[in-house]
């Protein structure tokens, strides 16, 4: 009991709370990576943890690629797939007038294992959506106010969960079922995680890339991005 104290103890001081096993990837596919967007949504949170899924390299055996050499090798693999879904393939305003074109609608997307929800304006499509598919996902996980979004599904009711500070009152206020925290780069449960503001996410993405790869590919992906915060671990 006194071990397990302190290692909370040490977690809570790091800025993260996470209490998740380690991932299994798919057999039959690429983990799927489903980026939950809607108008206005927010760059760095969403494109931080698209960064860190498209840099993860490895090697046949599953081990961290870390040198340009290794990178340019036939067997070299990208394990994640990564997509943007809304509810049309229109193109889409989001943080400071950038356009993007969806990949998939609500109605077309392919079973994701990884859900991302950024701040947005958020739909109740979009709260729909991740309600139907997160059962089928090992890792729903939001970014700065799509905390909002998040708590809308049910998803947060009895868990604890952060978000912006400027936020973390209004979302508690607002979601009484969640017990929002303060003070955290990310808050991480089994399957519904939560991370703070902007690069936040970054933090929660190279944690999710632990999860499934072990810490030396995490690290190695941090590296090859010259991510140096210690946040995350």
């Amino acid at each position: 009991m006194r071990s397990l104290f302190f290692s909370l103890l040490i977690l809570t001081l790091s800025g993260c709370l996470f209490a998740a096993d380690a991932l299994k990837a798919p057999a039959d596919h690429d983990i799927r990576v489903a980026f939950v967007i809607g108008p206005d949504a927010t760059m760095i949170d969403f494109s931080g943890p698209w960064e860190v899924f498209q840099d993860v390299m490895l090697t046949r055996d599953g081990k961290a690629i870390s040198t340009h050499q290794q990178a340019m090798e036939d067997t070299t693999r990208s394990p994640f797939s990564l997509s943007v879904v809304s509810e049309k393939k229109e193109p889409l305003r989001v943080s400071a007038g950038m356009t993007i074109v969806p990949n998939y609608t609500f109605a077309d997307a392919p079973q994701p294992d990884v859900i991302v929800i950024p701040a947005q304006r958020s739909s109740q499509a979009a709260v729909e959506w991740v309600k139907k598919s997160a059962p089928g996902a090992a890792v729903v996980m939001s970014v700065c106010t799509g905390a909002g979004l998040l708590a809308q599904t049910g998803l947060l009711d009895g868990l604890q969960a952060t978000t912006h500070h400027w936020f973390v009152d209004y979302l508690a206020e607002r979601y009484p079922k969640v017990h929002f925290v303060k003070d955290r780069r990310y808050v991480e449960n089994t399957k519904v995680s939560t991370a703070a503001g902007l690069t936040s996410g970054i933090d929660m993405a190279l944690r999710v890339v632990e999860r499934y790869f072990g810490r030396p590919v995490a690290i190695a992906t941090a590296n090859y991005m010259e991510y140096h915060s210690k946040l995350w671990e």
